[in-house]
């Protein structure tokens, strides 16, 4: 069983800045990838940034130059520095792990993010 918080979400004005932590119960070492994901109301959950266990990142063009994803293995914990947000990036925001060895992933809780005009 892998446990992951998140925490770290909130409300800010547009254009503002959001840290995310998300702290694994196991090494994040003993993981392939690692992942945040968000779903906004009515609609689907989708991919907003992972990082593999060699640090390679990638993103999606919606979030790209504005999202940094990076990992702290000693606290093995995964961060998401949110930059220039808007109000499309509202949504509740949830980690992922993907740990080698199994085909199981696991997810936080979610973390709210709000995002005004």
């Amino acid at each position: 069983q892998v446990q992951l918080v998140e925490s770290g979400g909130g409300s800010v004005q547009a254009g503002g800045s959001l840290r995310l932590s998300c702290e694994s119960s196991r090494s994040i070492g003993s993981m392939r990838t690692m992942g945040w994901h968000r779903q906004a109301p009515g609609k689907q959950r989708e991919l907003v940034a992972t990082i593999t266990v060699n640090g390679a990142t990638s993103y999606p063009d919606f979030v790209k130059g504005r999202f940094t994803i990076s990992r702290d293995n000693a606290k093995n914990t995964v961060y998401l520095q949110m930059n220039s947000l808007k109000p499309e990036d509202t949504a509740v925001y949830y980690c992922n792990a993907a740990p080698w060895g199994t085909v199981r992933d696991y997810w936080g809780q979610g973390t709210q993010v709000t995002v005004s005009s």
